[in-house]
């Protein structure tokens, strides 16, 4: 999270910078679209080719995969406990 300075300064974290590919002296430009205030890179140098867009998909879905692979239970298994328990939990009775 960022605050905006009394001269309307913003920062941006590191790791957003990092993805984003910004660096100390980029230029951003903002927008506005949909309630919502966006900044991007000025040079539109980020903008990956359909290919790269593919490439990064295909490995996220293979984290996904693994995920539920390492899942601890499978669905319909028991968890050993039920959805009604956690809203008892804590209250006395």
């Amino acid at each position: 999270m960022s605050k905006i300075t009394s001269k309307y300064q913003v920062g941006i974290p590191k790791a957003l910078a990092d993805r984003a590919g910004v660096r100390p002296g980029d230029d951003v430009e903002w927008q506005v679209a949909g309630g919502e205030l966006r900044g991007r890179p000025a040079n539109g140098a980020q903008s990956l080719s359909t290919e790269e867009r593919l490439r990064l998909f295909r490995e996220a879905m293979k984290r996904v995969a693994n995920r539920k692979k390492e899942a601890p239970f499978k669905p319909g298994e028991s968890r050993g406990w039920t959805r009604d328990e956690l809203y008892d939990r804590g209250r006395t009775r």
